[in-house]
């Protein structure tokens, strides 16, 4: 296979996605538009990393320019996509709907548009726990019916996947949809719930706890869902739909005092109400995973939180 290219190659999970496959010989092309949503200086920083390795190349741009997606295929010669680009966030999502449908759908139809047109057969979308909104059935499983998203994110995800199975009927497109569940570790974004929290912590700040505490997550550590996505890319799919979680649920107040242990300190809280569009839980069912893809989570959340605070503290040493 040549080169893959990534859209988002320069955020959290796509700047691990990249460096796996650059660390194997690969070529890799990352297209990012380096937008707002949070400090881009973190995406540049993610950028320099990879722009050590040989095969990487940078290409600045957004997935809505459609001349550039086109160009980009061909010029390259482009043979596998690893889709990752997308507004993210529930909340966000419910104050721009119309921006993250214009991103999250009418992106994704320029990029397999492209692929077809160039055949690039191999497809990776990854999309989201999200689509499975208030779901009463745990652990979830990719057959279960998922008709009643609960945020314009979800929706524009579950609308991803559905964009990909018409391209893969039409126009044999081998396309994997990858539902990530809740994803964290050394480069995330500093908006996600584990940043935040440990970055007050160490500041001495509180931390707010949107309802009781009782909510609960399946988070995912971002080595295990890079490794995923590769070996999907290798496997490359007629079609699927695969979860990549950690296949353990840990609660709002449970993950607080993890980071707390983690940190060394006692912390502060700062109760508020539920949130609009959040979910009380998501739990993976990861046994297809392990069926198609030979996959399974291999690092637990106790571990992965020590990890991220040791790596979030030398972070903020080089900073200084």
């Amino acid at each position: 296979m040549g080169k893959v290219l990534i859209t988002g190659g320069a955020g959290f999970i796509g700047s691990h996605v990249a460096e796996r496959l650059l660390t194997q010989g690969r070529e890799v092309v990352a297209l990012d538009d380096f937008n707002d949503y949070y400090d881009p200086r973190f995406k540049r920083e993610n950028a320099a990393r990879l722009s050590r390795y040989r095969g990487f190349r940078l290409v600045e741009g957004d997935i809505r320019d459609r001349a550039l997606v086109d160009g980009l295929y061909r010029r390259e010669g482009v043979e596998a996509t690893i889709h990752l680009a997308a507004r993210a966030g529930v909340r966000p999502s419910i104050r721009e709907p119309h921006l993250y449908v214009d991103v999250n759908e009418m992106g994704t139809v320029n990029l397999l548009e492209a692929a077809q047109q160039v055949r690039a057969e191999v497809f990776i979308f990854g999309s989201s726990s999200s689509v499975y909104g208030t779901n009463s059935k745990v652990p979830f499983a990719e057959q279960d019916p998922i008709t009643r998203p609960v945020s314009p994110y979800a929706a524009t995800k579950r609308a991803g996947e559905l964009l990909c199975h018409t391209y893969h009927h039409l126009h044999g497109l081998r396309v994997t949809c990858l539902r990530f569940f809740t994803v964290y570790g050394p480069r995330q974004r500093p908006e996600m719930a584990i940043y935040k929290f440990t970055e007050r912590m160490l500041c001495g700040r509180p931390i707010p706890m949107f309802g009781d505490g009782s909510s609960a997550r399946d988070y995912t550590f971002v080595d295990d869902i890079a490794a995923g996505v590769v070996r999907s890319l290798e496997v490359g799919r007629t079609y699927d739909i695969v979860n990549l979680g950690g296949s353990r649920t840990t609660t709002l107040r449970a993950l607080v005092d993890l980071i707390a242990k983690a940190a060394g300190v006692e912390p502060a809280i700062e109760h508020l109400p539920d949130q609009p569009g959040d979910v009380p839980i998501t739990f993976a069912d990861v046994s297809h995973a392990a069926e198609v893809l030979g996959w399974a989570p291999s690092v637990a959340i106790d571990e992965g939180i020590p990890r991220f605070v040791e790596w979030y503290r030398a972070e903020r040493a080089a900073a200084r």
